[in-house]
C-alpha cells in the first residue's frame, strides 16, 4: 500500500512539474506559419526564412509548414489564425495597425498574441541624381514654400509606411501633409520607374527599392529613417543627422492566436531568440537588406502599443483617419 501511495505521489509531482514548465510535449503536432500574402514578397520571405532556420537548427521538434493566405492586406491570413492554437503563427507588419486605423479591418494587435519583432527595412527619400534638391533641407524648404510644387511618388497605397514616414517628415517642417501632391503607384518598382521617368520629383519608399539605383548614380537618396548610417551607403545621412527627430522602421514580426498560455509564449520566446542569434539569420538579413530589430514577446507588446499611437497621429495628420 505504501508503495502505491509513493508511486501516486511521484506521478503527481511529475505532472505538476511538467505543467509548471509548460510541458515537455509541446509542440504536439505540425507547426504552421502563415504568410498572409501570395508567394514572393516580404511576408512570404520572412515566413520561409523562419521555417528554414528553425528546421535547419533543430530548434523545434515538429514539422514546420508555410501556408500562404493572401487577401485584404493581411486580413485573410490573420483572420485564419484567430481560431487556431499555439501551433499556428503568422507574419505581421505595421499593416496590422494601419488597416484598422484606415477603417479596412476590425482587427488590431490586441486580437493576437505578440511573439517577436524580427527585422526591419528602413524608409528612404530619393530624388533624380540631377535634381535641384541636393539635401533634405532643400527639399523640405520647397514643400514649406509650396506644398504642391513637387509631386511625391508612393506605392502601393496611401496610409502605408512609405507614405506615413513622409507625413512625419513634412510635419516636422510645419507642412500640412494634406496639401502635398501624392501620386500613387502599384509598388516600389513602379515608384522608382516614375522617378527615373521624371513623372515625380521625389519618392518615399523602402531603402531596398532605391539602393542599387543610388549606387549606380541614377538617383540620390537624401535621407534614410535609420538611427545610424547604413553599411554600404555611408554617404547617405539619416533623418536625425538632417535635424529631424525621426527613426521609422519598416518592421516585420510574428504573432500567434489570442489566449496563448504563458508557457506557450515562453516556448516561442526561447526558440525565436535562439533563431535570431544564428549566422544563417544574419545572412538572411544581409541578403535582403534587412537589419536586426529583434524584440521578444513582452518588448513587442509594448512596441505595438507605441506604434499604434504614432500611426494614429500620422493617419489623422494625413487626413485619412476614420
Amino acid at each position: 500500500m505504501k508503495k502505491i501511495i509513493l508511486l501516486i505521489c511521484i506521478l503527481f509531482l511529475a505532472a505538476c512539474s511538467n505543467s509548471a514548465s509548460g510541458g515537455n510535449d509541446f509542440p504536439t503536432k505540425n507547426v504552421e506559419i502563415v504568410a498572409p500574402a501570395s508567394p514572393g514578397g516580404g511576408w512570404d520571405l520572412t515566413a520561409r526564412s523562419v521555417q528554414k532556420l528553425l528546421n535547419d537548427n533543430n530548434l523545434v521538434d515538429a514539422n514546420i509548414n508555410v501556408v500562404n493566405k493572401p487577401g485584404g492586406g493581411g486580413e485573410v491570413g490573420w483572420q485564419y489564425i484567430q481560431s487556431k492554437d499555439a501551433h499556428n503563427l503568422a507574419i505581421n507588419s505595421s499593416l496590422l495597425i494601419t488597416n484598422n486605423l484606415l477603417g479596412t479591418s476590425d482587427l488590431t494587435h490586441k486580437d493576437f498574441t505578440p511573439l517577436a519583432t524580427l527585422a526591419t527595412e528602413w524608409q528612404a527619400l530619393a530624388v533624380p541624381v540631377d535634381s535641384e534638391f541636393k539635401s533634405l533641407e532643400d527639399l523640405m524648404n520647397q514643400f514649406k514654400n509650396d506644398p504642391k510644387s513637387v509631386k511625391v511618388g508612393v506605392g502601393p497605397a496611401l496610409g502605408n509606411d512609405d507614405h506615413l514616414s513622409f507625413v512625419q517628415a513634412v510635419r516636422e517642417y510645419d507642412v500640412d501633409p494634406k496639401n502635398v501632391d501624392f501620386l500613387v503607384y502599384e509598388g516600389g518598382g513602379d515608384v522608382v520607374t516614375a522617378l527615373l521617368g521624371g513623372h515625380v520629383g521625389v519618392v518615399t519608399t523602402s531603402l531596398s527599392e532605391v539602393k542599387e539605383q543610388h549606387l549606380a548614380g541614377k538617383v540620390r537618396i537624401l535621407a534614410i529613417s535609420s538611427e545610424e548610417r547604413v553599411e554600404g551607403l555611408e554617404d547617405v545621412p539619416t533623418y536625425q543627422e538632417e535635424g529631424l527627430d525621426i527613426v521609422f522602421p519598416h518592421w516585420r514580426g510574428i504573432m500567434g492566436p489570442p489566449d496563448m498560455t504563458e508557457e506557450e509564449i515562453a516556448y516561442w520566446d526561447e526558440k525565436l531568440s535562439e533563431m535570431v542569434k544564428t549566422d544563417q539569420w544574419q545572412e538572411v538579413m544581409k541578403n535582403n537588406d534587412w537589419e536586426g530589430f529583434y524584440k521578444n514577446s513582452s518588448e513587442t507588446k509594448k512596441f505595438l502599443e507605441e506604434q499604434t499611437k504614432l500611426y494614429q497621429d500620422l493617419v489623422n495628420d494625413s487626413g485619412l483617419g476614420q
